[in-house]
């Protein structure tokens, strides 16, 4: 179950970064819900890392967490908005992943 709740946590973490980008084009009231919506996701992964941290430990979790974050976040700006795909960008990604599953196997 704490690996749900660490996997919960970066998938927030995914959220408050898309939020971020959508208050950045957005403008007046739109874009106050959307930094509305960053502070709700914001405090929902903070929570859940928390959580997480009580039976992982922080030197796997937090890594872990920001993983899930980096990676997520990389996939919303190349699919969401259109941020460049390159091959560098793409194999630092795979590589990060690796990283990430790497932790979760020798934890």
């Amino acid at each position: 179950m704490p690996w749900i709740i660490l996997i919960l946590a970066g998938l927030f973490e995914c959220s408050f970064t898309f939020c971020l980008g959508k208050a950045n084009i957005a403008s007046g009231r739109a874009q106050v819900l959307w930094y509305v919506v960053f502070a709700i996701f914001y405090v929902l992964s903070m929570i859940f890392l928390a959580k997480a941290v009580k039976t992982i430990p922080i030197g796997t979790a937090y890594p872990i967490w920001t993983g899930i974050g980096a990676v997520g976040t990389v996939l919303i700006g190349i699919l969401v908005f259109r941020e460049p795909a390159t091959f560098w960008r793409l194999f630092f990604i795979f590589t990060l992943i690796a990283s990430v599953v790497g932790l979760k196997v020798v934890h």
